[in-house]
């Protein structure tokens, strides 16, 4: 590796299927907090690719397998084109978190894809990927993975919340970090808002001018999830199962459903983070202004936002943290946070 500065990049998809994030990232070796994105991106998913990973959960096992290559030819080729586009210096290796297709840890199931021996083959790169799997095997949630990075990037914090598919929040209790998933957030909202021919809700205006269902709401913040102790973590299956079945039967109109559900996520947030301002929040739903006004709301706070480069890039670039961590054969998995039978250093590394 590099003398003094290790450089990576790390690949991210996240259940919104907004696309493939990569970033380029220096990290000092004796001291990783002192860290830089040097180069960032988002690659959009073409209309074929989005509807081929949400329909990957109803794939047999040959199509997955299938799928898992195709996808990390994809990821390989998006590497290269990113290299040449910023003419990118020194790699010492690639990160790849892959995309989530299966993730029920309780029945031990857990699948990323996107094949890091395709991805080292085509960019004749280090990858290190699949970071989930082991920690499932360790009776763990295999979720969330980014805490380690909070730990070590972002201890000024006292919370560091991520708003993407998923809400999950990760803090320091006692001398443990603790850390899971909250709620669904834009894999619920970006669902509903895809029936007006839309990507997204520009700034939550079309959830601002909804009214809130209160029987629906009522419905939501009752479900069972929202008593369950810590480790835990949500995947698109609890989503299918307790949402939309629960949505589609008390409510039609869609601002009315944008509406009470960014309610539904500001009561479950604003009620964890009281009267605290130390919180770093990143991922893409702090664009939805009006969203973040609910939580702060709820809060009772003032919400200050970072740069859009770490808004946007901060779970790529902990990917690369693990990738470095994992390479060093440093611990990258907490007990305190999966529920795994041990603290371990998570991953599988390929050569090309």
């Amino acid at each position: 590796m590099n003398k003094k500065h290790v450089f990576a990049l790390g690949l991210m998809s996240g259940t919104s299927l907004d696309g493939v994030d990569v970033a380029y990232v220096k990290f000092h070796e004796n001291n990783y907090s002192d860290f830089e994105i040097l180069f960032a991106d988002t690659i959009s998913y073409s209309k074929e690719w989005k509807q081929l990973l949400q329909n990957a959960i109803r794939f047999s096992k040959k199509e997955l397998e299938d799928l898992d290559i195709t996808y990390g030819k994809y990821l390989g080729k998006i590497v290269n084109n990113f290299i040449t586009n910023y003419k990118v210096g020194p790699i010492d290796f690639i990160a790849s978190h892959g995309h989530t297709i299966l993730h029920e840890p309780e029945k031990g199931i857990t699948l990323q894809i996107g094949s890091g021996k395709q991805i080292a083959t085509i960019t004749n790169q280090k990858v290190v990927c699949d970071f989930r799997t082991q920690d499932v095997k360790l009776g763990g949630q295999g979720a969330p993975l980014v805490p380690i990075g909070d730990e070590l990037l972002f201890s000024e914090y006292d919370y560091c919340i991520n708003l993407g598919g998923f809400a999950n929040v990760s803090f320091k209790k006692g001398a443990q970090r603790i850390a899971y998933d909250i709620c669904p957030v834009n894999i619920v909202l970006n669902f509903y808002v895809h029936k007006l021919g839309l990507d997204y809700d520009d700034a939550g205006k079309i959830a601002a001018s909804g009214k809130i269902n209160k029987q629906l709401l009522e419905r939501l913040n009752a479900l069972s999830f929202y008593e369950k102790i810590p480790p835990k973590s949500l995947g698109l299956e609890w989503v299918q199962k307790e949402i939309f079945p629960l949505i589609d039967m008390y409510e039609k109109d869609v601002a009315n459903i944008l509406r009470t559900f960014a309610e539904h996520v500001a009561l479950q947030i604003g009620k964890i983070i009281k009267n605290n301002e130390a919180v770093l929040f990143t991922g893409g739903g702090v664009f939805n202004t009006f969203l973040m006004s609910e939580i702060e709301k709820y809060a009772n706070i003032k919400i200050t936002l970072k740069s859009n480069l770490l808004i946007n890039y901060k779970e790529a670039l902990i990917f690369a943290l693990l990738g470095l961590l994992k390479i060093d054969n440093q611990v990258n998995c907490l007990q305190s946070v999966t529920g795994a039978q041990k603290n371990h250093s998570s991953g599988v590394v390929f050569t090309p």
